[in-house]
């Protein structure tokens, strides 16, 4: 066997063992020295991006680093890179020791919180438990190594490395966005060539996760493989190789560049503190992946960096403030101030608000302050550097035309030449307050609000009343919502709490729940507040109870149905009876010869309307050689004025022809009404006049039930029959009826007619008998005689009421 090998230096002379620690000692205090300029160069970056944008000096810039740091409980490289993210700085090059250095990192938890439900509260709360990630070292860990990264295969070995044991992340992959929209992979670890190859680049097509979270500027959570697989193009050979996924874009000083990929090979959602931690880690890479030139403007004019400084702040300010800037006169007093910088809540009398009100004077915008105590302490202030804090005071203002009284405190201090005054208006929140609870009331809606982070969930009087919950009992917990819902609406509100509390995106959207006072219809509209990384950390909106809207419309709906359904019958019951009537009363094309006499008959239906009506008429010859005419009007309209029509023709026909008196026919007819009908006092009624014309003495024997009279027309006159006595048909059992008979001669012409011939709603029958009267008689001496019926009908056009017509014509060469 070989003798072992002796360890280094055993035997060497003295002086070179020297030397080997001495070279030793070098390369370490070199490496370490390597580190600290890579480490001192982000920090030197960072003053330099602080003293562009502030205007401060460098101590000032490292000043604001540190306390930056400390209040936001981050390490000052990592602050560093936050600083350097905002405005996109690139990091330098250097030299330093590879991310594979980097020892994998710990677990973060023994047990990961594997959390399926919408509905579950650990999913979205932040920082819940103990058990969940502490991201400060890891966070702390990935801003060390982004010091030393040297490109996007860095970045993405040192995320998969730090972030792997905490987050189950075992790939990375790093996308640029391309002047042309196309993706190239700029970055990658654990992808193998083949794949990486695959996907170096990207053109700009639909379905790609990393373009979409670039353009929409929000992260894609993929958890759901099988949905996942429809809407994008999943990477990955096979893609169920990694079955959970997250695209995040990089924060950048105006649209997203970049992209970075977390793919996972365990399955199920991503918890809140992991989504926070992925989200921060692409937040620290901004600097690295950014790329811009760093932003400076050497030219600055201290004043003006003041000014940005402060607006800056007061965009961030909740309340009223603005800065002003003295104007002076000739001779240095103080004649105004110009307003350089306003937080968004600032408003004026004009409605101005925020910005609006940037480069006006305070004159114009509140000209009543001059010569007030206000004044003098601005002017105090301005003059001393002492504080102005005023004792509230009432300031009339004019809204909508009306003037109102405020009350508000101000407060001014000076800041270099320029002044910082805020306000605080003491009437608005109880007048805000009122007009909150009406607006809930009238509008039946309530608002409600949950912090993620401390898990405090607020609501307001009127959703305990929509819910139908007493408020004894708090706030119904995320998980007890599902006992209280519909089950066919789980599935959306669970859809819809998801983008809500995981993604940030606001909802707007309609659930039912169960009370003991039965079903309520309700809506929920909320948003998201976010933090910095984008992961939300509180949610407000409002409930609104929908029942009697949804009520209203259910029966709306079921209206329009029966609407529908009862027009469609009486379209049916219309074709129905319009084909009865046409069979029982064919209308002739031409005249009729019936003894000895030239009949001509018109029937026009009503032109509204889905129902027949009852007018109807019959012509027919006797066994006697002489002729029966009748026309009649039964009242109402469809299948049982038709039925009724039809009753009536064929008796009267019957008793006729069997040589009943007319008088007896209407009794009689008028009997079977009264006796058919169900109820009397509300069964059919109709009015008839019925004629006998014997030819071989030119009479005419006729009776009439409650019908127009005739209209004889015979040479130059047109006249009405006096009329015998007969009441309507199926009105009373103590109708009586009587008859009259006149003499026809050679030429005579006489109209029987219903009373759609003449009527118009709101006239005197009168009015319209003389007009068909007239009429008739005009038509004849024009000429226009020989179809007086189809005429005479015509003219009556938009009638309301069927129209019937019979003309009964005596020939002047006649028997």
């Amino acid at each position: 066997m070989k003798r072992d090998a002796a360890p280094p230096g055993e035997g060497a002379a003295p002086e070179v063992l020297a030397l080997a620690k001495v070279i030793a000692r070098l390369r370490s205090e070199f490496a370490d020295l390597e580190g600290i300029a890579a480490t001192t160069a982000v920090v030197e970056r960072a003053k330099g991006v602080l003293m562009a944008q502030e205007g401060v000096s460098a101590d000032t810039a490292y000043q604001v680093l540190l306390d930056h740091a400390g209040g936001r409980g981050h390490t000052l490289l990592e602050e560093c890179w936050i600083t350097l993210g905002q405005v996109g700085s690139r990091t330098p090059s250097g030299t330093g020791p590879p991310v594979s250095a980097y020892a994998p990192a710990e677990a973060v938890c023994a047990q990961k919180e594997q959390v399926s439900s919408p509905f579950s509260r650990g999913r979205y709360r932040r920082g819940h438990s103990g058990s969940e990630p502490a991201l400060r070292p890891f966070l702390a860990r990935i801003a060390e190594g982004l010091a030393a990264a040297h490109n996007g295969d860095d970045i993405a070995e040192l995320l998969r490395t730090v972030l792997g044991g905490a987050t189950g992340v075992d790939a990375v992959m790093i996308y640029s966005l391309t002047s042309a929209g196309s993706l190239e992979l700029t970055g990658r670890a654990g992808i193998d060539e083949a794949l990486a190859g695959q996907w170096r680049h990207v053109p700009p097509l639909s379905g790609i996760a990393a373009l979409e979270a670039i353009a929409d500027r929000r992260a894609l959570w993929l958890e759901n493989p099988a949905q996942d697989a429809r809407r994008y193009l999943l990477i990955g050979d096979p893609p169920q190789r990694w079955p959970s996924r997250a695209w995040l874009p990089v924060p950048a000083d105006g649209p997203p560049k970049a992209a970075i990929g977390f793919l996972r090979s365990e399955p199920g959602p991503f918890a809140a503190d992991t989504r926070a931690l992925l989200r921060r880690a692409a937040r620290l890479c901004a600097g690295p992946l950014g790329w811009p030139e760093q932003a400076h403007d050497d030219g600055e004019a201290a004043g003006d960096a003041v000014v940005a400084s402060v607006q800056r702040i007061l965009d961030a300010m909740a309340g009223p403030a603005v800065l002003l800037t003295p104007l002076r006169s000739a001779s240095g007093e103080v004649e105004d101030y110009r307003i350089d910088a306003a937080a968004p809540e600032s408003v004026d009398v004009a409605g101005r608000r925020g910005k609006e009100l940037v480069g006006r004077q305070v004159l114009e915008t509140y000209p009543t302050v001059a010569g007030t105590a206000l004044w003098d302490g601005y002017l105090e202030t301005l003059t001393t550097g002492t504080t102005y804090e005023g004792e509230p005071f009432t300031y009339e203002e004019v809204v909508t035309g009306v003037p109102q009284q405020s009350v508000y405190s101000v407060r001014a201090s000076r800041l270099e030449g320029h002044l910082v005054v805020s306000w605080v208006r003491h009437d608005t929140s109880e007048r805000e307050a009122r007009r909150l609870a009406d607006m809930q009331r009238l509008g039946n809606l309530g608002w409600a609000g949950w912090n993620l982070a401390t898990d405090t969930v607020i609501w307001s009087e009127q959703v305990y009343a929509i819910f139908d919950r007493d408020p004894r009992e708090g706030p119904i917990a995320l998980e007890e919502l599902p006992a209280h819902l519909l089950t066919d609406d789980l599935p959306k509100l669970g859809a819809a709490v998801q983008r809500l509390l995981s993604d940030g995106e606001a909802i707007d959207q309609p659930f039912r729940i169960t009370t003991a006072h039965g079903v309520r219809h309700l809506r929920i509209v909320a948003e998201a507040q976010t933090d910095a990384d984008g992961t939300p950390v509180e949610v407000h909106g409002f409930f609104q109870d929908l029942t009697a809207q949804r009520g209203a419309e259910l029966a709306l709906r079921e209206s329009e149905r029966a609407v529908l359904l009862q027009r469609g019958m009486l379209q049916a019951e219309r074709t129905l009876a319009t084909r009865l009537q046409d069979t029982l009363l064919p209308i002739p094309e031409q005249s009729l010869e019936l003894a000895g006499l030239r009949v001509d008959v018109a029937y026009v239906p009503a032109d509204s309307g889905v129902n027949v009506g009852g007018d109807w008429y019959s012509a027919i010859g006797l066994p006697d050689e002489s002729a029966l005419f009748v026309v009649g009007d039964v009242a109402g309209h469809g299948l049982a004025a038709v039925g009724t029509m039809a009753q009536l023709r064929f008796t009267a026909k019957g008793m006729t022809v069997t040589g009943s008196p007319l008088p007896d026919v209407l009794h009689r007819l008028n009997t079977l009404l009264l006796h058919t009908a169900s109820d009397p006092s509300a069964g059919a009624t109709a009015t008839m006049v019925m004629g006998r014309y014997q030819p071989w003495d030119r009479r005419l024997i006729w009776v009439r039930a409650g019908h127009l009279p005739p209209l004889l027309i015979r040479g130059d006159r047109a006249d009405f029959l006096e009329q015998p006595p007969g009441s309507l048909l199926g009105a009373s059992f103590d109708s009586s009826y009587g008859q009259a008979v006149i003499d026809l001669l050679p030429g005579d012409r006489l109209l029987l007619y219903t009373d759609g011939l003449v009527e118009e709603p709101g006239e005197d029958i009168e009015v319209g008998l003389d007009r068909f009267s007239a009429t008739a008689l005009r038509l004849i001496r024009e000429g226009r005689g020989e179809a007086l019926t189809r005429t005479l009908a015509a003219m009556r056009p938009g009638n309301r009421d069927d129209i019937c017509v019979l003309e009964i014509r005596v020939p002047d060469d006649g028997p």
